[in-house]
């Protein structure tokens, strides 16, 4: 019979519309502030931690809505951010070392609904407040820093081939100078380092000299690297704070965006970003008085100058016997002899290998821990701003070496327990690869967010309500039934991008208020054909039927080449221009399926299969 759809496709908009309800639910359910406790290092949460919070706050008459375990993680939620501010405080004192706390917003959607799967989609720093950082990374330490591996490294190599040079070190204006004592040794450094490194550029200013320099075309690669590195870094120092659905992400060719929706402590996520410390292990440059080095100036040859942190001098070796780069894992606890803070780490198989042979060859020698801080800061110079590179270097420990030391061993000599949780972090997330500085920020409060979602749910609504007036008054039931369909739609779009776990921000609402102007479109366009079979002398079903079938065709050409432009904006957009193309794509292809399958079954449901005399079109 004439319009008539068989089971199957009921039965598949049936399960559409149940999934789509059942993932669009959990956007329904708000947000409560809360604390979360994660352990610093791997392991398992003690079972009477949450126990502990809870006696603590009562203790303190601190109001909460509940403690508990949740995945790897304990939440402390209350009522409001203020009792959240208090118990995270109360909370940090109490627990100590060992544990990492950070504010965030916990959901409130019901087990039942995580446990299907059901997520609320992420809201963006426009839209649930936060902070935005635009940082500029120090290109040009990049470049130094890769000289200074070549001087490293060339010092091994000439050593290992037993070829005799006076000095190595690094040009102030760039480049690696070598000077040799014998113009046939010099040669046979040319030769050697030539071979090692084909894309060094060999220079001679004179007989007993040579001056490499770095490719520009490794400088970009070096460059580019480094620039990665440092966005995976700040990857891994944002999860350490809790941070869901992070923006980081570079920009231009020396600039990286930062924005973390929902974080409240904003000084702290500025501390931790934008940290850039490692360590460094040398030995102690026995047999020289560092008093009277640093009284002098004049440095011992194979020796460097530091200051421990009371101001003591004291003299260590050129040579490093390993660096942060080693390091794999980092957790912060308390040294059990002395009670002091420590932090105590974890070294990759290579950095094991190295820290293994430097020690068992030294036992009975002191080694020190040096603490390297370095930044790039603008200060203003008359009428010029100039961007100046500080490194702050200190050493934090002095220890004999008693036994061969391994993967695993402690650093101690922080001054709090705070420094050693933050240096664990920092040491874990990994050290950026070149300073950074920022030179933007932005903090958006939940207030101005919530007033966001305000205005664009308001927009939303508005709209969507005069597009139903219109259309069941001029449409009639076929307008209703178009209404349902758009409901639908709207129901369908919080669906997908919930499931997508797609981070929802204003130009993205934007998506949406287009998305509900264009959803009736394909409606128009059937029922417009629809009238038209109807003055054309068609019976009523036949015109249902060719409205439905000759406006296909128009439908998919219209929506294609929207769509089309849609992809286009999110390929070559950037953040904003992204989350308006995701949802107006997204409502593009949920309203097709609504305003050709979805009232298709409606209109099918109400007329077909029976004689009708009269459209109400």
């Amino acid at each position: 019979m004439i319009n008539q759809y068989p089971l199957w496709k009921y039965l598949l908009l049936a399960m559409v519309l149940l999934l789509a309800a059942t993932y669009a639910l959990p956007n329904l359910y708000g947000e409560d502030p809360a604390v979360q406790i994660s352990l610093s290092e791997r392991g398992t949460m003690p079972s009477d931690t949450p126990a502990r919070i809870t006696t603590l706050l009562e203790q303190q008459s601190i109001a909460y809505k509940s403690v508990a375990q949740e995945g790897d993680k304990l939440l402390a939620r209350f009522h409001n951010t203020a009792d959240q501010l208090v118990g995270m405080e109360a909370i940090r004192q109490k627990l100590g070392n060992g544990y990492i706390t950070a504010l965030n917003l916990a959901q409130t959607t019901p087990a039942w609904l995580r446990s299907l799967g059901g997520e609320p989609m992420y809201l963006g720093l426009d839209l649930r407040g936060g902070v935005h950082f635009l940082m500029e990374v120090d290109m040009d330490a990049a470049t130094v820093k890769a000289e200074e591996r070549y001087v490293s490294d060339l010092r091994v190599i000439l050593r290992k081939e037993k070829i005799r040079y006076k000095r190595i070190s690094r040009n102030a204006d760039g480049g690696v100078r070598l000077n040799f004592s014998d113009a046939a040794v010099r040669e046979a450094a040319k030769g050697r380092i030539g071979k090692e490194y084909p894309r060094l550029l060999i220079s001679e200013p004179d007989n007993l000299q040579l001056l490499l320099n770095i490719s520009e075309k490794e400088i970009d690669e070096t460059r580019k690297f480094a620039l990665q590195q440092n966005i995976t870094t700040l990857r891994n120092r944002v999860n350490e704070l809790g941070v869901a659905e992070p923006v980081i992400q570079q920009q231009g060719k020396n600039r990286i965006v930062v924005q973390l929706p929902g974080v409240q402590d904003t000084a702290r996520a500025k501390e931790i970003i934008g940290a850039t410390a490692t360590l460094e292990f040398r030995l102690l440059s026995e047999g020289n008085d560092p008093y009277e080095a640093a009284s002098s100036g004049r440095v011992p040859a194979g020796a460097l100058l530091y200051k421990e942190r009371d101001g003591s001098p004291v003299l260590l070796k050129r040579r490093v016997l390993l660096t942060g780069e080693s390091i794999i894992d980092a957790s912060s606890g308390i040294e059990q002899q002395s009670g002091s803070a420590a932090v105590f780490i974890t070294l990759d198989g290579k950095g094991a290998r190295r820290m293994s042979n430097g020690t068992r060859d030294n036992i009975g020698k002191r080694m020190a821990v040096v603490f390297i801080e370095s930044k790039s800061e603008t200060e203003v110079r008359g009428k010029e701003r100039v961007k100046v590179r500080k490194t702050k270097q200190e050493v934090i420990n002095v220890a004999v070496i008693r036994d061969q030391l391994g993967k695993r061993f402690q650093v101690t000599g922080l001054d709090s327990t705070e420094e050693a949780r933050d240096l664990a972090l920092l040491l874990r997330a990994g050290a950026l690869a070149i300073p950074m500085e920022i030179v933007e920020e932005r903090t958006v409060g939940p207030s101005l967010g919530q007033d966001n979602i305000d205005k664009g749910f308001l927009s939303v609504a508005i709209g969507f309500l005069m597009v139903l007036v219109f259309m069941a008054l001029y449409y009639r039931v076929f307008g209703l039934v178009a209404n349902m369909a758009l409901t639908l739609n709207l129901v369908l779009i919080v669906a997908v991008l919930s499931m997508m776990q797609a981070t929802l921000t204003l130009p993205g609402i934007a998506g949406i208020v287009l998305t509900v102007g264009m959803a009736v479109d394909a409606n128009v366009l059937i029922f417009e054909r629809i009238r038209e079979e109807l003055r054309n002398g068609n019976s009523p079903q036949a015109s249902i039927h060719a409205g439905y079938d000759k406006a296909f065709s128009t439908i998919t050409d219209a929506n294609v080449t929207t769509l089309i432009a849609a992809i286009v904006l999110f390929a070559f957009g950037t953040g904003p221009i992204k989350g308006f193309a995701v949802t107006l794509s997204i409502g593009i292809v949920t309203s097709m399926f609504t305003a050709i399958m979805g009232t298709r079954a409606v209109i099918n449901m109400i007329y077909g299969g029976r004689k009708v005399e009269k459209l109400s079109i």
